[in-house]
This record gives C-alpha cells, sequence and structure tokens, in this order.
C-alpha cells in the first residue's frame, strides 16, 4: 500500500537570485525618492516659516505705521559704529530683534527690551547689567576688560530661533551666535547698505557718529539714491514708501549659513575695489566679476586654496581663526547685511564680497559688499514680496548686465563721478534688480506665483 508524498516546490536558485535582482532595484529607486520628499518636505517648511514672518511683517506695520528698522536701537552719541564697548548696541539691531512679539517671541523680547543681570555663564554681567535692547553683538565676553560684558555672554543674542531657520541649513552652534536664514532685502546696490541715512562724518582721524538726522557727511543724499530696497538701514519705512507696489517688491530674500567649508556663499572674500569712498570718485569703481577668478575651477563653489590649478588663493572673511564668526548668517539679531540681509544684485547661490583688503578681516560681517540670497534647496532660494507672498527664485533669474560689468547705482555729487548710473535710473541687474527696488517704477510683465 503506497502513501501519498506531496511534491516539495520552491525557488531555483535563478529565481532567488531574480527576486533579489528586482528588490534591490527597486530600493534603488524608492531610496531617492525618499530623500526627494524629505526635501521637499523641508522645503515647505522653510516657505511657511518665511510666510509666519510675512505676518509678523505685516502685524508689526498694523500696530506701529511703520516696518521694523533694520539696524536700529540705542547708539552713544559721538561714538564711533563699532566700538567695543558693551554700553549699547550702537544702532545695529536687525528688523527680526523688533519682530520678536509679533512672531510669538514675546518672551525673548521682554528679556532684551528691558535692562539684564544675567550672562551665559549664570553671573552677573559686571560692572553694570547689560542694557536695555541688548548689548554690542560682536564684543568678547570680556570685552573692554569688563566681566560677562561682551555680546557674545548675552543670552538673546545667542538664542536659536526656530522661525528664523530653515530646515534644509545644518549650520549650528560656534564660532556663530544665534543664526538666521531669512533676512531684510536692501536693494541693489552696495553704498550706504549698512548706514542708511546716518553716516560717519570723519574729524581728522575721529569718526563722529552724530546719530541724527542731520545731513551727516552727505549720508542722506548718497542714501536716497542708492538705498533704494524694502528697507533702508537706519531708517524708519513704511508700506506707502513702496511705490511700485507690495506684490511686485521683494521684502526679504533666503539666505544661506556658513558651516565652515569655504563656500563661496557663505565665506565671503574681502575685495578692495568694492570700497565706496565718497572722497575719492572714480578711484573705488567695484568689479563685481572678480570673485569668479578665485573660485576653485574644478569645484567652482567653493573658494581656491591658493593651489593649482589656481594659484591665486582670495582672502576670506573666515580665514581659520578667531575670525571665523564672520560667517554669512551667523548673528540673527545683528542689521548688517552680510548677518541679516540681501541685495538683488548678484542671483541667489552667487558669491559673497566685502569691501576689505588683505588679512582685516575685523568687523567683516559688518562691511559695505554685495549679498546674494542663497539656500540648501536645489535650483534658487526662496524670497519673500511685500505682500506676504513666498516665492521660489531660480538661480538663473534675470540679472541684467551683471556680466558685462555695469556698477550699481550710488548717490553722491554726480558731476565728478559719472561712471555710477544716476539716482532713479532703472536697475542695471534686469528683472532681479527692479525685483529689489521699490520706488525705480518698472514693470514687472512675469508671473512669479506660479
Amino acid at each position: 500500500m503506497s502513501r501519498f508524498r506531496p511534491s516539495r516546490q520552491g525557488f531555483t536558485l535563478v529565481e532567488l537570485l531574480v527576486v533579489i535582482a528586482i528588490i534591490g532595484v527597486l530600493v534603488g529607486l524608492l531610496l531617492p525618492a525618499v530623500q526627494a520628499a524629505r526635501e521637499a518636505a523641508r522645503r515647505m517648511s522653510c516657505s511657511n516659516n518665511f510666510k509666519q514672518i510675512g505676518i509678523g511683517l505685516h502685524n508689526y506695520h498694523a500696530a506701529f505705521k511703520q516696518m521694523p528698522t533694520q539696524m536700529s536701537g540705542p547708539a552713544v552719541v559721538g561714538s564711533w559704529e563699532h566700538t567695543t564697548s558693551y554700553d549699547s548696541v550702537m544702532m545695529s539691531n536687525s528688523f527680526l530683534v523688533g519682530l520678536l512679539p509679533f512672531v510669538e517671541q514675546q518672551g525673548l523680547w521682554e528679556r532684551i527690551s528691558n535692562p539684564d543681570n544675567k550672562a551665559v555663564n549664570g553671573q552677573p554681567p559686571l560692572p553694570t547689567p547689560f542694557p536695555a535692547y541688548g548689548p554690542s553683538h560682536d564684543t568678547d565676553p570680556n570685552g573692554g576688560g569688563k566681566t560677562n560684558a561682551g555680546g557674545r555672554a548675552y543670552q538673546p543674542w545667542l538664542t536659536e530661533i526656530p522661525m528664523f531657520r530653515c530646515p534644509s541649513d545644518p549650520g549650528s552652534g560656534l564660532p556663530a551666535q544665534g543664526r538666521t536664514n531669512y533676512g531684510a532685502c536692501m536693494g541693489d546696490a552696495i553704498h550706504r547698505m549698512n548706514s542708511g541715512t546716518k553716516g560717519c562724518n570723519w574729524d581728522g582721524s575721529t569718526c563722529r557718529w552724530l546719530w541724527d538726522y542731520g545731513d551727516d557727511g552727505g549720508a542722506q543724499s548718497q542714501a536716497r539714491a542708492a538705498a533704494r530696497g524694502f528697507f533702508v538701514a537706519r531708517t524708519e519705512m513704511k508700506f506707502r514708501d513702496i511705490i511700485d507696489g507690495l506684490s511686485n517688491t521683494i521684502a526679504c530674500g533666503e539666505i544661506v549659513t556658513d558651516i565652515g567649508d569655504r563656500d563661496v556663499r557663505t565665506n565671503a572674500n574681502l575685495q578692495a575695489n568694492l570700497a565706496t569712498d565718497s572722497n575719492n570718485w572714480g578711484a573705488n569703481v567695484p568689479d563685481l566679476n572678480i570673485w569668479k577668478t578665485l573660485v576653485d575651477l574644478e569645484r567652482p563653489r567653493f573658494w581656491s586654496d591658493g593651489v593649482a590649478p589656481n594659484p591665486t588663493a582670495p582672502v576670506i572673511a573666515c580665514p581659520g581663526d578667531w575670525r571665523d564668526r564672520y560667517g554669512r548668517g551667523y548673528m540673527w539679531a545683528n542689521g548688517g547685511c552680510y548677518n541679516s540681509g540681501c541685495q538683488t544684485i548678484r542671483p541667489p547661490n552667487s558669491a559673497a564680497s566685502l569691501a576689505g583688503a588683505g588679512p582685516n578681516a575685523w568687523y567683516a560681517g559688518h562691511l559695505e559688499g554685495v549679498c546674494p540670497p542663497g539656500s540648501r534647496h536645489q535650483g534658487g532660494a526662496h524670497v519673500m514680496m511685500g505682500d506676504g507672498a513666498v516665492v521660489f527664485m531660480t538661480d538663473s533669474v534675470d540679472c541684467g548686465g551683471l556680466d558685462s560689468g555695469v556698477v550699481p547705482v550710488r548717490g553722491g555729487n554726480e558731476t565728478l563721478d559719472p561712471t555710477y548710473p544716476r539716482a532713479g535710473s532703472k536697475s542695471p541687474y534686469g528683472l532681479w534688480g527692479a525685483l529689489g527696488t521699490r520706488a525705480s517704477r518698472e514693470t514687472i510683465e512675469e508671473q512669479l506665483n506660479q
């Protein structure tokens, strides 16, 4: 009597290998999709942060009938702007400081707007408490010999605010203070970018900062001509000043912060001829394209290190010593354009350049220069229009005559310097420049929100 034995069926070796190969292919296809989905989520979160800043900006204007001022706060009359004294912030707070109560940071604002008696180490600053609206941002903890006195001992300046950070940007920690990925749009020019309408009137070798609304050393006339952005340093701005329309003018741009890798976007090269000396017309006409000769020819996103194929090493703001504190976006509370601002001269994700020379990078973060928007997103960066709309601006945006050596508008005695475009001129930087100016009366034909 025979027994029934069921047949044993299974995969052959060939079939098993085919299944493994198919699974491998599917995983290979899935992983990039997962990474892309994660970046898409981070990009949307970044856009949402920007929208919240835009809502806060409009609520601020509704409350005070003006926008928060870029480069604001108290100052010591007759003192140099970059004094290392901790007794005053020297009118250099960013617009983000004033915006704090309108972006759900009331607690931090109350600490900033009142005297504060606790340093980062928990000890009181000596000899007196930190003043209201904060100490000088860039002063060391023992600045001026005053224990726990500098901005780098002041907890609010070191606070990272999630709303001010893009999730795609990995930068964190020292040597930065609190970082920001969103900056005020300062227009399409370099001159008076940081000083605005309050300039420096030299008395011999001493810079006399008057901190008033008088025409200090020609600052008023020069700033009126060159400072054409949504924000003007040390100047109260209102929505009524945006003659081109809120929906046609960039209010803020996304910026990328430095991670210590010699990235051309985040570690500015110091370029002497970017300086705009109002007393030496024509001698300092800026060359906006010289940075292209200083990059690594094999990796153009990074500066050359001074060896072949490019033997010319650029002088950079963060050379690897104590000056590493001068990375892009390293001080959210400081109103210098390099720290918390941008311009519409070079396109998004282009190199940053500051008006410095040689190894003198002290206060590099407060120098005038070219500070484009940028991001860790692929292909462009977010900008926020004056009406609060957030637009992703590509790296290929029309920048007009940038490559042909056109220089930015600046103010001053036009009869002595015919090199620069006249005040009120059409932006020399095409659509990109036109979007950054508030009253150039240029027509925007493209639909940005698509």
